[in-house]
């Protein structure tokens, strides 16, 4: 190790698209030589290890996830236990600070890169270590929830519905992000919750963004210059544009039934739609959802979780729904290849719920992208998808209460995979020119490598 290289260590949330999303950021680094302590769940480390492309470089360091009342014997991550337990798994992190603490000063390292762990800054501090709060969601949901939330925190006052409805008075001018009544009222429920003990969500970000000693996100000018700067204005931090740091493309095969499955299809005529790992669905909305797949006449393929009060996806189907679509459509309760889904040249379309992750490996593949927001930051993505850059299409839902026909599921494949659309023409034409733009070669180098000197003058400070 010579002197320009940095000793970082990483600490994400305890939730694996969190983590998922470090070790990515972290193979960037590992790739330009910089070393990598990561921090993670004992059981957790497993199922990482594979994402590691760079074991000389990338340690993981296994931490012990104290038992705290009220959870499961041996949880550790929020894949271990149902979304209302989240703030407990929450709370266990929080307790794993003298270990942490221990840990650190052991590793004596540059930086450390955390999310969640608001307390981190005042354990790297007197240790003469910088912070850097990395976020993984868009910088438009920090710019319009975050920042004039940390304005109210200090007055003990909360955002209203009706001040989430609208962005602050300051906000960028030409932002096209506005929410409708019944996401404000989900975003002041998911801000303001316990998320811990004794301390809300919003609390805990804001107090991470008020004292890390930088900013850390997965984005660049090009996409959200005016957001990335209004951040970095009101916080007066140094702010790291990171890139949307791509997905490694996959080294293994997709499955067979599956890829035997798609090879039969048409190229660009599936729908492929995926809410990820944690999204549960009421019933009737995700009925609703598969009947619109049904009505549009195209092959499908769906990977959701059973939705609330079932079991398996099987006895949640619509009546007679799986006799209809035999053939034609696939609907997987289980975890499935996205990423090598995402890629097969059958694939036409993604139908997604707006996580950034998902958005970034559609955006780099082919599918036209039609999004259906779930709750908390998906709701400013999908604006900042569908209304600031136009490269993806929202299907409409009712304002007050969100919810959606099989027709508006259906208008909404029509409009992106009917070549005569004029709104889908200006869509498809977009997203391919910000495909291009992504995976330009000096893109994320340039952010990563821009980053990374700033990191650097921060340390010799």
């Amino acid at each position: 190790m010579d002197q320009s290289t940095l000793h970082i260590v990483m600490y994400p949330w305890f939730a694996f698209g969190h983590m998922n999303s470090f070790l990515n950021l972290a193979n960037k680094f590992a790739l330009r030589g910089h070393r990598i302590s990561f921090f993670t769940p004992t059981k957790a480390q497993a199922k990482l290890e594979p994402s590691n492309a760079y074991p000389n470089l990338i340690r993981f360091i296994p931490i012990v996830v104290p038992h705290v009342e009220g959870l499961p014997v041996g949880a550790e991550t929020t894949a271990d236990v149902p979304d209302d337990k989240g703030s407990l798994i929450m709370t266990a992190m929080d307790r794993t600070r003298p270990d942490v603490e221990v840990a650190l000063k052991e590793l004596k390292p540059d930086l450390v890169f955390f999310d969640f762990t608001y307390w981190l800054p005042s354990v790297t501090r007197p240790l003469g270590i910088k912070s850097v709060q990395y976020c993984i969601t868009s910088t438009a949901t920090v710019a319009y929830i975050l920042v004039p939330a940390s304005s109210r925190l200090d007055k003990g006052l909360q955002l209203s519905e009706e001040e989430l409805m609208n962005p602050p008075p300051d906000f960028p001018p030409n932002s096209s992000i506005k929410l409708h009544r019944h996401e404000a009222r989900s975003l002041s429920h998911t801000t303001y919750r316990q998320y811990g003990d004794n301390i809300s969500f919003h609390e805990r970000l804001v107090y991470s963004l008020r004292d890390a000693d930088a900013f850390g996100f997965r984005s660049c000018k090009e996409i959200e210059g005016p957001y990335c700067d209004y951040v970095g204005n009101h916080f007066g931090k140094p702010t790291l544009l990171l890139g949307l740091t791509l997905p490694t493309p996959p080294s293994t095969q997709l499955e067979e039934k599956w890829a035997k499955w798609l090879n039969q299809c048409k190229p660009g005529s599936v729908i492929f739609c995926a809410f990820g790992s944690e999204c549960v669905m009421e019933k009737n909305q995700f009925q609703e959802l598969l009947l619109g797949f049904e009505l549009t006449g195209l092959p499908f393929f769906v990977a959701l979780k059973p939705p609330t009060g079932t079991n398996t996806v099987d006895e949640a189907l619509p009546e007679g729904f799986k006799e209809r679509v035999q053939g034609r459509g696939i609907v997987e309760g289980g975890w499935v290849q996205q990423q090598h889904i995402m890629a097969h040249p059958s694939v036409g379309c993604f139908v997604g719920h707006s996580g950034l992750s998902s958005v970034t490996e559609a955006l780099i593949n082919n599918p036209q992208l039609i999004l259906i927001p779930q709750r908390g930051d998906q709701y400013i993505i999908v604006r900042l998808m569908s209304g600031d850059l136009k490269v993806a299409v929202e299907i409409e839902a009712r304002e007050e209460d969100g919810w959606y026909t099989k027709e508006n599921v259906c208008n909404a494949v029509n409009t992106v995979m009917d070549e005569n659309n004029e709104t889908g023409k200006q869509v498809r034409a977009n997203r391919l020119k910000l495909k291009e733009f992504l995976l330009r070669d000096d893109l994320e180098a340039s952010c990563i490598d821009t980053s990374l000197e700033k990191m650097k003058a921060m340390v010799k400070k």
